[in-house]
């Protein structure tokens, strides 16, 4: 073999083992969770930090207070080393779940700041990538609270297996110093058209419907929201229209409010806050 052809191999080879180190699973090593207290997950193994997260303070979500005060608790003790639950917050739109979990991470970091809580949000697109992420974030340091948000399965879809493998079972269990909350406006995650499918379908139905519905019981709160009543959607128009400081006339603000919703078809915490970014721009007030 000629000098150059010897040249060219070496090359390709060279470009061959540098393309396979490229997409080789990452080494099982402690993520670095030190840049930031929020963080969004990104196939296959990158944690994007947020440096600004979007959220509302936790005095400002109204008419969910025993919803509140259970996530709170629960989160108040992960975050000081002591046993957890799953959680999943499920029910109606708008009424602020979401938001809860980012407002009770801040809130505990504020209440226990030695515990420095971290904050990942994994994308429901990415739930197949759950168990390599759990394995990933056992070997941190930090508490952490893995978050997905609008979490739900449609007919045929069975990235749900890994999600309850994880949450629960194998033979590594969840790790300590994890734990799992999520979001959906179903209670078991799964749509009433496909566990009826598959009762119709199975040889067994019980154990087919069993199968689905046990998804739910992977989590140790569930933790339920229901549409707010029209005080309790005043109550929270008056909240924000407070905290941001917009100039208005209680009587005013309470019409437009009324109209608001009406227009709308709905009375959620999602509406009032939209209500009150509409009001604030009409006079002049910049909501910071």
């Amino acid at each position: 073999m000629d000098i150059h052809r010897q040249q060219d191999l070496e090359s390709t080879l060279s470009r061959i083992a540098a393309a396979l180190e490229r997409i080789a699973p990452a080494p099982d090593r402690a993520p670095d969770l030190s840049t930031a207290d929020c963080f969004v997950f990104e196939p296959p193994m990158t944690l994007r930090p947020v440096q600004q997260v979007s959220r509302v303070p936790i005095s400002l979500l109204t008419g969910i207070d025993r919803a509140r005060d259970i996530l709170l608790t629960n989160t108040k003790r992960f975050a000081e080393g002591l046993p957890a639950n799953n959680a999943l917050l499920w029910g109606a739109r708008g009424m602020g779940k979401s938001s809860l979990v980012k407002a009770a991470h801040a809130e505990v970091n504020a209440l226990v700041p030695q515990a420095a809580l971290k904050l990942i949000e994994i994308h429901r697109e990415d739930i197949d990538h759950l168990p390599a992420l759990m394995g990933f974030l056992r070997e941190s340091p930090c508490r952490i609270v893995l978050f997905c948000d609008d979490l739900s399965f449609d007919h045929d879809d069975t990235s749900y297996k890994s999600l309850k493998a994880v949450l629960d079972g194998g033979v590594e269990g969840r790790p300590r110093n994890v734990v799992f909350y999520a979001t959906s406006n179903r209670r078991h995650l799964l749509p009433r058209s496909m566990m009826e499918n598959e009762q119709s379908t199975a040889i067994s139905p019980g154990e087919a419907v069993e199968e689905k519905v046990s998804l739910s019981d992977r989590f140790g709160l569930w933790i339920g929201f229901h549409a707010c009543s029209q005080d309790e959607y005043l109550a929270m128009v008056d909240g924000y229209l407070a905290a941001y400081a917009v100039p208005h006339d209680a009587q005013d603000a309470r019409r437009a409010a009324l109209e608001w919703y009406t227009t709308r078809g709905s009375r959620s915490g999602r509406v009032a806050w939209q209500f009150v970014q509409d009001y604030a721009a009409e006079r002049g007030h910049v909501i910071d």
